[in-house]
């Protein structure tokens, strides 16, 4: 089993996103980049062992056809739009995501210095999310975030891919999205109302009872069981975000998975709703502003990439007489 990208590490107190199209003509220095992602990690992760620092990389569809050849991860493809009667969760740009975490930010920072400098005008940085850990990992609403993430052997399971793609086995799909709040509207409801948007207490983060909790609330929508009783899982590593100064309040989603169908069911049932129009009770107070999705290769892809496309070059028409400024001969 290759060995893959630190997409399980644990839960940290800060993170950093960012989100990069490749420059037209910036492919190459991408591909060449692939293989010192690691040392770079190391050279600044080396001084700082107690920080933790991780990085994981994807890659996105149409990306992916631009730097490599032969065949393609079986499930990844350009992220849907998804639309309801009032919400919608966009597509926006995105060829390569880094997720980078650690104790504290500023390693983060460094390291996300580190590898833009590398890859300077081949690529262009289009969303930045600084996310730190807040009161015992909750998020802005108030609630514990992350509390029916698998642990162990479960984990890899729900988020590795394994034998049903051999030849991409130890990646994982990360799908990412930017929500905004609306702080103001949603600490003006009572805390039973947020309770029931959720689907969990506030103060003690128990789940409520089928009995209480309503079904188009956040966890009975994004709870996936299957006709059999297996629930599909996914791994979240969301974090809080905000500025002051632009007045933006919100959450970052992270979510890794061995299926990006069942991330993407999730997402549906939140804004088209189940039955169709019984749409997350969140969504009243939380907007996504973006969403891609990507595949994070395994450690050892990214060591030894295949080879990249190399794009058709024009035929080349046999020189004339006149193009080799040979003249014509004739008898006099």
């Amino acid at each position: 089993m290759p060995e893959p990208q630190p997409v399980l590490a644990p839960l940290t107190e800060s993170a950093v996103f960012l989100t990069l199209v490749v420059e037209p003509g910036g492919e190459q220095a991408v591909h060449d980049f692939l293989p010192d992602l690691g040392g770079v990690v190391r050279s600044v992760g080396f001084r700082m062992p107690e920080e933790g620092l991780t990085c994981v990389l994807g890659i996105g569809s149409d990306a992916w056809d631009r730097l490599f050849d032969g065949p393609r991860p079986a499930r990844l493809h350009p992220f849907r739009e998804i639309r309801g009667e009032r919400h919608r969760a966009p597509a926006t740009p995105g060829d390569l995501v880094l997720h980078l975490r650690a104790a504290r930010t500023y390693p983060c920072f460094e390291l996300a210095r580190r590898i833009t400098g590398a890859l300077g005008g081949a690529v262009r940085v289009v969303d930045e999310v600084q996310g730190f850990r807040y009161f015992d990992r909750r998020d802005l609403l108030g609630f514990v975030d992350g509390t029916e993430n698998p642990t162990g052997a479960a984990a890899s399971a729900a988020v590795l891919v394994g034998a049903e793609d051999p030849e991409f086995a130890a990646g994982s799909y990360l799908l990412v999205q930017k929500y905004l709040h609306d702080l103001e509207k949603w600490n003006a409801l009572p805390v039973e109302a947020r309770e029931h948007a959720v689907g969990r207490r506030m103060l003690d983060d128990v789940e409520l009872s089928d009995e209480e909790k309503p079904t188009d609330s956040h966890v009975a929508l994004t709870t996936i069981v299957e006709e059999d009783g297996t629930e599909r899982e996914i791994l979240r590593d969301n974090m809080p975000f905000g500025s002051i100064e632009r007045g933006e309040f919100g959450t970052y989603f992270a979510g890794y998975a061995a299926d990006p169908g069942v991330t993407e069911r999730m997402l549906t049932r939140m804004v088209v709703g189940d039955p169709p129009g019984h749409s997350d009770r969140i969504l009243e107070v939380s907007r996504a502003v973006t969403g891609a999705l990507f595949f994070a290769p395994s450690a050892d892809f990214l060591d030894a990439p295949p080879p990249r496309v190399t794009p058709p070059q024009p035929a080349q028409e046999e020189p004339t007489r006149a193009d080799l400024g040979i003249g014509s001969l004739r008898a006099t």
